[in-house]
């Protein structure tokens, strides 16, 4: 349930920042801006795009945030029955075993 309203409050957000400006607009600048702000926009996106290297962990935690984020994960594996230690950022995996059938013997 918290990572569906997550997922949704950023869908409005990023829905709301594609209507308030163009997306379009801005790729083009990006070479070279002439308004100052946007330069400094546009090194800042460089900038996180380079410490964002490794997609699987957060750019430039603090020690708060981390402590934070692990409670919270924490808590939805307790909440979701996750076993102590175990990883509930994966993709669970399922193992389907067939059931073992009688054969039909049409001799009879």
């Amino acid at each position: 349930m918290l990572h569906l309203n997550v997922l949704r409050q950023v869908k409005f957000s990023v829905k709301s920042a594609v209507h308030s400006r163009s997306i379009g607009i801005l790729a083009p600048c990006l070479q070279k801006a002439s308004d100052p702000i946007q330069q400094l926009f546009i090194d800042k996106i460089r900038e996180y795009k380079q410490k964002s290297s490794n997609e699987t962990k957060l750019v430039d935690p603090t020690p708060e945030l981390q402590k934070e984020l692990k409670t919270e994960l924490e808590k939805v594996a307790k909440q979701y029955g996750g076993a102590e230690g175990e990883d509930m950022t994966k993709f669970p995996s399922f193992k389907f075993v067939d059931p073992k059938i009688d054969p039909i013997n049409m001799e009879q």
